[in-house]
């Protein structure tokens, strides 16, 4: 399904960072070494490596992966990716500085094995930064999954994050596009956690 999105010139989302990746980057240690999960097209993962961090980015899609690195080229900078399904990458133990997931949607009995890979494959106090839709989501009629397995609350971030201490977790509505007021609403779960 990605591949055949991803099969245009445009990128999809853009080529821009998100915006909540962009308020954390300040507070990531220098040279750290950075785990991207569904990455897709490439945005965030070149954003981080134009900062000077070591970027590895995962996806399913070939496509939106080759996309990233052709991004990357003319950005002048140097990324890593693998292509995987999630369910079946081996995240490394105690590898990585910082793990990010920018709207991965996957239905709960997949997703909360893969926040247990996560936390495993922190460092200790390494960050997990995510950002996906909440429940609230789909009253919004703005793209996005509308089943509610696919959706992420608070709660939901509380129960499958246990052992890392959530700095920042929040639901809000927010302009899809942050600089663009006359984009549609969305409503997104933001979060930032360290492993203690």
């Amino acid at each position: 399904m990605w591949d055949d999105r991803y099969a245009t010139d445009e990128y999809r989302f853009g080529t821009q960072p998100n915006r909540f990746l962009e308020d954390c980057a300040s507070l990531l240690p220098p040279a750290a070494r950075i785990l991207s999960l569904g990455e897709g097209e490439g945005r965030n993962a070149v954003y981080l490596a134009g900062l000077g961090f070591d970027v590895t980015a995962v996806d399913a899609s070939a496509v939106g992966l080759a996309k990233a690195r052709q991004l990357a080229q003319e950005r002048g900078v140097t990324l890593t990716t693998i292509t995987a399904d999630l369910n079946d990458y081996p995240i490394e133990a105690a590898a990585w500085d910082v793990i990010i997931n920018f709207f991965c949607h996957m239905p709960q009995p997949e997703r909360a094995p893969l926040h247990r890979r996560v936390i495993a494959g922190l460092k200790p106090g390494g960050a997990y930064i995510l950002e996906v839709f909440s429940p609230q989501q789909p009253q919004f009629g703005s793209g996005g999954p509308t089943t509610r397995d696919l959706l992420l609350s608070v709660e939901d971030a509380r129960r499958e994050l246990t052992g890392l201490d959530l700095r920042i977790v929040r639901e809000l509505i927010r302009h899809r596009d942050d600089d663009d007021p006359s984009t549609p609403l969305v409503a997104v779960l933001q979060v930032l956690a360290l492993k203690i």
